[in-house]
């Protein structure tokens, strides 16, 4: 598994999560509630792709080390 490769398209992902998330709040015709309804699910997104990034990173981890068993 190219873990290097699935790390750098999500990384590519999350910083195009990060600029839609300026761009919610640099937009001044939003107010509060609606600001925060449109970040939930970019910052759950983010959050959900940190998460499988963990998850593989751990899973080719312990692949390597059964291998090398």
């Amino acid at each position: 598994m190219n873990v290097e490769f699935i790390e750098s398209k999500i990384k590519e992902i999350i910083t195009e999560l990060e600029k839609e998330v300026m761009d919610v709040l640099m937009d001044e015709s939003l107010d509060k509630g609606r600001t925060n309804l449109h970040m939930k699910p970019l910052s759950s997104t983010k959050k959900i792709l940190e998460n499988a990034l963990d998850s593989i990173r751990m899973v080719d981890k312990l692949a390597k080390e059964d291998l090398a068993k």
